[in-house]
């Protein structure tokens, strides 16, 4: 009798050598694909680092706002609680009265909420903008945005953007302090 050898069946595997390729390709469509908003936050150019280690010049106290954020986000102008629409209107009169020599003071507890500190700085930057498109308007007939470089520069200059921040430490009386231009 002859006997033949039982053939194992092998079962069928599935073909997995590219699934890495496949899965390394879905992973870059979905990176470029999607979107990152990477703008959040505050734009500001920091002061340059003063080597010479010149004493800060004094500043006449009417040329000066003190706007001060505490721990429990209260907002208040020199002293006095303020609202964001009031921050906006004494930072223009501020600005147009005293020119280039104006000083906005800006002193937070570091324990404010940081939405409550984009509130006041929104208002600060929209009095700036404010102010910077009027004086386009006038000199230029256009609105800032739209003006040139050196037309942009030189309304800067005219308007400057000064606008010193002091952070408060509520446990101790630490102060920091930090300029931004």
């Amino acid at each position: 009798m002859m006997f033949r050898k039982k053939e194992r069946r092998k079962v069928p595997g599935l073909n997995t050598t590219s699934t890495a390729d496949i899965s390394f390709m879905l992973l870059i469509l979905f990176l470029v694909a999607s979107s990152m908003d990477l703008d959040k936050g505050v734009s500001r150019r920091l002061a340059a680092i003063d080597k010479t280690k010149t004493p800060p010049a004094a500043v006449d106290s009417k040329r000066v706002i003190r706007i001060v954020i505490n721990a429990e986000n209260q907002v208040t102008l020199d002293g006095k609680p303020a609202s964001m629409n009031e921050i906006k209107q004494r930072t223009m009169q501020l600005v147009e009265s005293a020119g280039k020599g104006h000083l906005i003071q800006l002193q937070s507890d570091r324990n404010a909420s940081y939405d409550t500190y984009l509130h006041v700085q929104n208002q600060l930057v929209a009095a700036y903008n404010t102010i910077r498109n009027q004086k386009s308007m006038n000199l230029f007939g256009k609105e800032f945005d739209l003006c040139s470089n050196e037309q942009q520069t030189q309304i800067a200059d005219e308007v400057p953007i000064r606008i010193t921040e002091v952070y408060v430490a509520s446990n101790n009386n630490d102060v920091k302090k930090g300029d931004t231009k």
